[in-house]
């Protein structure tokens, strides 16, 4: 198994949406003889975009899989979704592959999501190929393109491949380090030429200062070019892959999927310069210990995707890490302690799937039905030898909206129907708001959310209705009072007394509730005391200016009065809720609202834009930071202003900006806020 390992690759394809990365995939697949079609994402015919809700809008939601041999060398493929909303687990995605083709559109150039995503395959060590996509469209511009690699991704591109012409007259490449030209034919196959004469002189520049990056990536390169002027051809190809590999050196490559041109380049490239699953780093473990990528160590796994298939039911795509994994299988369950039988291995193939015969080694990507108890993110291995990855963390949901059935009572079903996506979807977060009674789902953006409860609808006929969340306001005083809470009641037989004197004042934002029992000499027994505290506690919960949980203020208890036969604990606590309703009338309540810390991502031309927006939503700007042509704007602004920031966003960007929040702290709400807010409370009551 170790000859075939050194020569097997495993890789993603990476870029923003849009960019044409599912188009690349399909290209590859067609070079390799997988398919015998080029399918295209406009007619719904790719192999790899699967999902009705893919198709419906022309971009892929979910990460597809492939494999495939190539000169006899087995390749895995996972492409990533692009957009926005759908690049939450990028990092687990990573974590399987061993290289990134990272596409560019020739039209557009790097955009801030370009970055974010760079930076994701930075995080991840990955070596790295970046493809410009789309020669052939109208206002394709190749130096733009490549000029962008520079301004906005930290890395020191190496351009391998050049375009000879471009938009309609894009009609092959020039191999820079070959110092030969491809030509293309209709069918994308290729006739090889001397480089066109109104481009040999850029070519013969363009190669010298490749081979003066790859020298400048390694000393001894470095000195042997210093020395003899110049590198044997042995020289390039060993210093130009090792750079690849360190990270030091990025190859840049050019061509158009739905024409087909460029395959042949990017198989051989990924071939070249990716590292084998047995060259990878060792693995690190939650405790500290590593494990090495080799089939000869302890088997373990690490399930990246669950994907819920409607004839296969639940498949867990799983990364080998180390060692080997044959059918009919006993592993354990690191992340649960359960002992699993592994099945039949599957090997993904867009949306069927095809067993796998024999064992699949480190770097493989698999799939096993119906496991009784595996989620993403878990690690299976060898129950002799444990191993637990250390899986890369996830970003935090933005934005959460609120779930409800079409017909009152049947929220359960709504809950259950959303509940079973959670699986597949790592990003998605589903609650019950004990304060408000709303079921929450929280995703990556707003169009995260549609998709999701279309999905729901669709898999199991649940009719869902989205709206947007009750924003969690609280409630807090700026005054002191001090008042006397009494409760009597008399009806026959034993009656109720209760009497307590409270101070309440107010405390610092983010302090809570403090109850502080002064009772001296017996004035209230012991027994009764925790019942007035109760009392407070259920009288602040329930609000009172708007109905919402009352926070940072401490009660004093300091006297009161009983009644030997008809004192009780509810007596007491009904007493305590009057004493708080009472000194709330007089301390000055205010509303609090939550305000979250945004940070926006935008092209410096949109930045004036963006903060005048920000202001506009009642947003406190903190600062900015310009690199690479991209703005970084943070600013608090108040939650509510900004539950529908996403779609807001892309219209004023044309869908280039991106942006993370995050809660950050409570503030006074300005009165035309607590007025409406006030209103709205009492709209029930009117009803």
């Amino acid at each position: 198994m170790s000859d075939a390992l050194k020569t097997q690759r495993t890789y993603a394809l990476v870029g923003h949406g849009g960019c044409g990365k599912t188009s690349v995939a399909e290209m590859l697949l067609l070079q390799t003889g997988v398919i015998n079609r080029l399918g295209r994402i406009e007619e719904g015919t790719t192999v790899l975009d699967t999902e009705p809700e893919e198709i419906k809008r022309r971009g892929s939601i979910q990460p597809g899989f492939a494999s495939y041999e190539w000169n006899k060398n087995t390749h895995f493929l996972i492409d990533t979704p692009g957009d926005n909303n759908f690049v939450g687990d990028i990092a687990y995605l990573l974590t399987a592959a061993d290289g990134v083709i990272f596409t560019i559109d020739a039209v557009d150039g790097a955009k801030p999501l370009t970055k974010r995503l760079w930076g994701e395959v930075r995080k991840a060590d990955l070596p790295a190929i970046i493809f410009i996509n789309k020669m052939d469209r109208d206002r394709a511009d190749f130096d733009m393109a490549f000029d962008s690699i520079s301004s906005m991704l930290d890395t020191k591109p190496v351009l391998l491949y050049m375009p000879i012409g471009q938009q309609e007259d894009f009609r092959g490449v020039a191999d820079i380090l070959a110092n030969t030209a491809y030509i293309y034919n209709e069918d994308g196959s290729f006739t090889e030429t001397a480089v066109p004469g109104d481009i040999a002189s850029d070519v013969e520049t363009l190669r010298e200062t490749m081979i003066e990056n790859i020298a400048e990536s390694d000393e001894e390169l470095m000195e042997k070019y210093l020395e003899e002027g110049e590198l044997s051809d042995d020289d390039i190809a060993i210093g130009l892959r090792k750079g690849v590999r360190s990270g030091e050196l990025t190859p840049v490559a050019c061509g158009s999927a739905l024409q087909n041109r460029g395959s042949n380049m990017l198989l051989n490239l990924t071939q070249n310069l990716f590292p084998s699953p047995l060259e990878r780093s060792p693995w690190p473990g939650e405790d500290g210990e590593q494990r090495k990528s080799s089939p000869d160590a302890p088997f373990s796994a690490f399930v990246f995707k669950t994907i819920a298939d409607p004839f296969a039911g639940q498949l867990s795509v799983m990364r080998i890490l180390s060692g080997t994994l044959a059918g009919d299988t006993q592993v354990l369950n690191t992340s649960t302690g359960d002992k699993e039988r592994i099945g039949h291995l599957l090997q993904i193939e867009g949306k069927t799937q095809k067993p796998l015969k024999g064992e699949a080694g480190p770097g493989a990507i698999v799939a096993v039905a119906k496991l009784k108890n595996v989620h993403t993110g878990n690690t299976l291995c060898d129950e002799k030898a444990q191993f637990t990855f250390a899986a890369p963390a996830l970003p935090p949901a933005l934005i959460s909206y609120a779930l409800a059935p079409e017909e009152k009572g049947e929220e359960d079903k709504v809950y259950s129907a959303v509940h079973k996506l959670l699986e597949e979807d790592f990003c998605l977060k589903l609650t019950r708001d004990a304060e408000t009674g709303d079921i929450l789902l929280s995703g990556m953006g707003q169009l995260h959310i549609e998709i999701a409860v279309e999905r729901a609808k669709r898999r199991f006929k649940t009719n869902i209705l989205l709206k947007t969340p009750k924003v969690p306001y609280r409630e807090t005083f700026k005054g002191k009072a001090d008042v006397q809470g009494r409760h009597k009641k008399q009806s026959g037989g034993r009656g109720q007394f209760g009497d307590c004197l409270i101070r309440l004042e107010p405390m610092q934002r983010g302090e809570g509730y403090e109850f502080v029992d002064e009772i001296v000499g017996g004035a209230i027994p012991r027994q009764y005391i925790p019942a007035v505290d109760k009392g407070i506690q259920e009288a602040a919960a329930r609000g009172v200016l708007a109905g919402y949980p009352v926070v940072d203020f401490k009660v004093h208890l300091y006297d009161g009065s009983y009644h030997s036969v008809d004192s009780s604990e509810m007596a007491f606590k009904i007493a305590g809720s009057l004493a708080f309703k009472k000194a709330a009338e007089q301390a000055k309540p205010i509303l609090l609202e939550p305000v979250v810390l945004v940070s926006v991502f935008v092209p410096d031309d949109f930045m004036g834009d963006v903060i005048g927006d920000l202001s506009s939503r009642r947003g406190k700007v903190l600062g900015s930071d310009s690199q690479g042509g991209v703005t970084e704007i943070r600013a608090h602004v108040p939650m509510e202003e900004v539950l529908q920031y996403a779609p807001d966003l892309r219209s004023m960007t044309g869908g280039q900006g991106t942006f993370t929040m995050e809660f950050d702290h409570y503030e006074e709400a300005p009165p035309q806020v607590v007025d409406k807010v006030v209103a709205k409370a009492a709209e029930p009551a009117h009803a």
